[in-house]
């Protein structure tokens, strides 16, 4: 006999993870986000530079 494993949630009834912008649902259409609108504002925050990976600093060759 094989037991049961809660671990395989099919993607219809995992719960919907929620917008990295506003915490909102998000809806398939927009994955991750719960609208167009939050993906703009995304984009617009990488494209700023608002959002940065922050590396060693430079070293100084005097």
């Amino acid at each position: 006999m094989r037991a049961k494993s809660s671990d395989n949630k099919s993607p219809r009834t995992a719960a919907a993870k929620p917008c990295p912008i506003c915490g909102k649902p998000s809806v398939e259409a927009a994955k991750p986000f719960c609208s167009d609108r939050c993906r703009d504002v995304d984009l617009n925050r990488w494209l700023s530079g608002s959002y940065a990976i922050a590396g060693r600093p430079d070293e100084d060759n005097d």
